[in-house]
């Protein structure tokens, strides 16, 4: 989710990933894995690429809380049902 979002705000911008890995001090291969989904982003590197591509830092933080939610319950067989009751405990906070 989360990478994918960000290969379309760098294409949308016209950079390359050479451009946005001298941004973030990484090598290129960090900015294929992260965008491919096969590196996790630290959230400091999400704050400077909500910089760079100049979106919103909390749009790109739920992609990615939602990343790592998917990544921890993807394969269990009560995925749905543990995030309703977490939905419906978020919603009761707010109220």
């Amino acid at each position: 989710m989360l990478g994918e979002k960000l290969r379309e705000l760098r294409e949308a911008k016209g950079l390359v990933q050479r451009q946005v890995a001298a941004e973030l001090q990484v090598d290129t291969a960090y900015i294929s894995k992260m965008e491919n989904s096969e590196k996790p982003i630290s959230r400091l590197h999400l704050k400077k690429l909500s910089k760079i591509y100049t979106v919103n830092e909390a749009d790109l933080l739920s992609l990615w809380l939602a990343d790592k939610i998917l990544q921890v319950i993807e394969d269990e067989k009560y995925a749905n049902e543990a995030l309703m009751i977490v939905q419906n405990r978020i919603s009761t906070k707010k109220e």
